[in-house]
């Protein structure tokens, strides 16, 4: 039975597990969550009341939350690229990268774009300014791990850099990564360089006015 991905191509955490299916050629359902699909909408919420997205079927199993839906296919759909490591150290790099890039740099992001969302009297500007400092902070500790490393958890694409890419990629939007951060930003070109992050880029460009603080021109 195929796989169903409950999403939205713009979503950055659609697109952590949208790079998982397609580093394997995962074959899987698109299931558009828009006002436009309202059997669909309805569909999820019946699955998932909390109603966060991505959201994987598989059968009668229903997976959520990012994370887990690429230690799931790892696991059941896997392919020839493993994205959590075998080796057990290995592994517990990739999932502290991955926490990383969730925690400190999504996280952040986040509370800075859905401030933006707000009516201009209801915005929290200590909020926004403490998430700027922690996306700062980040990019500096992320800069020299990065130095000594191709991808997020060592030599080998991983979990970690399924979270770090569409992670980086807006957050530089927001708030953009220093010149000072050469190592981070040489990282987040060669994210946009992986076949599977371009894709998931490409299909969610005719959504990028979405982007409340405005998105650039560039990438």
């Amino acid at each position: 039975m195929i796989l169903k991905l409950y999403a939205h191509p713009f979503s950055s955490y659609t697109q952590k597990a949208l790079i998982a299916l397609y580093e394997n050629g995962t074959p899987f359902e698109w299931y558009l969550l828009s006002p436009d699909n309202p059997g669909t909408m309805k569909e999820f919420d019946a699955l998932w009341p909390l109603k966060r997205f991505p959201l994987l079927r598989d059968g009668d199993r229903t997976v959520v939350e990012a994370s887990i839906i690429i230690e799931y296919l790892d696991l059941y759909h896997g392919g020839t690229v493993r994205l959590i490591p075998a080796d057990a150290g290995d592994a517990l790099e990739a999932r502290a990268m991955d926490r990383f890039f969730d925690n400190y740099v999504h996280a952040p992001l986040q509370r800075i774009v859905l401030d933006r969302l707000r009516p201009e009297a209801d915005r929290d500007s200590v909020g926004v300014a403490e998430a700027r400092a922690m996306l700062d902070t980040a990019y500096a500790w992320l800069d020299q791990v990065m130095a000594g490393r191709s991808w997020a958890a060592g030599d080998t694409f991983t979990l970690a850099d399924c979270a770090a890419a569409p992670s980086l990629f807006y957050a530089d939007w927001a708030h953009p990564v220093p010149a000072t951060c050469a190592n981070v930003k040489t990282y987040r070109q060669r994210l946009l360089a992986r076949p599977s992050f371009a894709r998931a880029v490409d299909e969610a460009r005719p959504y990028r006015s979405y982007f409340p603080l405005g998105a650039p021109d560039r990438d």
